[in-house]
């Protein structure tokens, strides 16, 4: 079991998709789901940066999460949702295929994350959870970018406001 997790309690995650997996994200870092929106790209911008948004007078930027972990690229459809996610002080959006639900999932189901998981670098992975005959990828939402990335992101945010 993961060091992230006490045992024998219990947690929140919201479920999404990126192409044929799910994973999991602590519903604690959440702030809210929204529908895909029109982004506006900033120029020399990494390339997983898909843009900035305005979200009632807060410009967020926009994490397309298929280009952040390297996996194929394919249209987003109607079910596609950007997760507004918390981090430390540092508010992003995160470009999803869907978003499924949120689940309880209890610590002991919680197992440590191998080194590679469907391609993405286990420095990402905080665990997997057996969810029935499920299992869910569950992301550190604090690693999926660098300091270097953070910086560059709150620059956008007050460069672009």
């Amino acid at each position: 079991m993961s060091d992230h997790f006490a045992t024998g309690s219990e947690l929140q995650f919201v479920v999404f998709r990126l192409g044929n997996e799910e994973y999991g994200v602590p519903i604690t870092q959440v702030k809210e789901i929204n529908r895909l929106t029109t982004t506006t790209k900033v120029p020399r911008s990494p390339v997983f940066i898909e843009g900035i948004i305005n979200l009632r007078g807060q410009i967020i930027p926009i994490i397309d999460m298929k280009k952040r972990f390297d996996l194929p690229l394919t249209e987003y459809t109607g079910d596609a949702r950007i997760i507004v996610v918390q981090v430390a002080n540092h508010t992003f959006g995160v470009e999803v295929d869907s978003v499924s639900e949120v689940l309880r999932i209890n610590t002991s189901d919680i197992e440590p994350a191998p080194h590679i998981v469907c391609g993405i670098d286990s420095l990402y992975i905080t665990g997997v959870a057996k969810v029935g005959e499920r299992l869910l990828i569950l992301l550190d939402l604090d690693k999926i970018l660098s300091d270097e990335e953070k910086k560059m992101l709150q620059e956008f945010g007050s460069d672009s406001a």
